[in-house]
């Protein structure tokens, strides 16, 4: 599951006036004011969340069009909790608001708003799972419908977010590309969506010794790295944008 903090931005969450700085909250281990961060909500009709592991990422999600970040470390791993460092960085680059991931952790973060991450999609029943998150008071659930991805479990993914009935945000997340978002949107009728939007891009390193793996041995390369792509978020900005019209 993730927590959201959030630099400058839109409308904020309703803390009580004043009340701000009563609540905190524990983020690897530093005890922050929930005041350091605006909590928003979409703008517009729909709301796109791009998953970032760098600054660099994060800035091009938002000059892209991103609604939210997801800030995550170790995206090869499935995502982990980002360093504070690299959430004090990217909260002075950019102004959208940044849903931190949190992994592992045992309990819900009150007063921010909590997703319940993919680990939804290992349930064995998602519809009395999903009534089981509304229970423990989760605001959204990330998911790719149980399935390789949000194309393939696009039927669940309807089926849930028929019985959700606005009572919590079900948002598809998983292998979501321009070739497909249109027919997720539409399909599922959901109001937000969870990309990557990245594009593989090549090392720096100019001396590369083929024979030295450092690590385990992975399908990505250790001369490239993945970085968001600013004309990837836009394009899937448009076509959601273009759903609505």
């Amino acid at each position: 599951m993730k927590r959201q903090g959030a630099s400058s931005g839109r409308k904020r969450a309703r803390i009580p006036s004043g009340k701000a700085d009563l609540f905190n909250i524990w983020i690897n281990g530093i005890l922050m004011p929930v005041s350091a961060f605006n909590l928003t909500g979409a703008a517009n009709g729909f709301l796109m969340e791009v998953c970032v592991d760098s600054v660099e990422s994060a800035v091009n999600a938002e000059r892209g069009g991103a609604d939210r970040i997801e800030l995550c470390s170790g995206l090869v791993e499935g995502g982990t909790t980002p360093s504070m460092g690299v959430l004090q960085v990217v909260k002075q680059y950019v102004q959208i608001p940044v849903f931190v991931m949190i992994r592992p952790r045992g309990a819900i973060c009150r007063p921010l708003p909590v997703t319940f991450h993919r680990a939804f999609d290992m349930v064995h029943d998602p519809m009395a799972a999903l009534e089981t998150l509304l229970t423990l008071g989760f605001e959204r659930v990330l998911t790719s419908g149980c399935d390789s991805s949000a194309l393939e479990g696009l039927p669940l993914i309807k089926r849930l977010i028929d019985q959700a009935k606005g009572r919590i945000v079900v948002m598809p997340g998983g292998g979501i590309t321009d070739r497909n978002l249109q027919r997720i949107l539409e399909g599922s009728g959901a109001t937000e969506f969870h990309c990557s939007a990245r594009l593989a891009r090549d090392s720096g390193m100019k001396f590369r010794n083929s024979s030295v793996a450092m690590g385990a041995s992975l399908s990505r390369s250790e001369y490239s790295l993945k970085v968001t792509d600013v004309t990837q978020v836009r394009t899937l900005n448009a076509i959601a944008k273009n759903i609505l019209v």
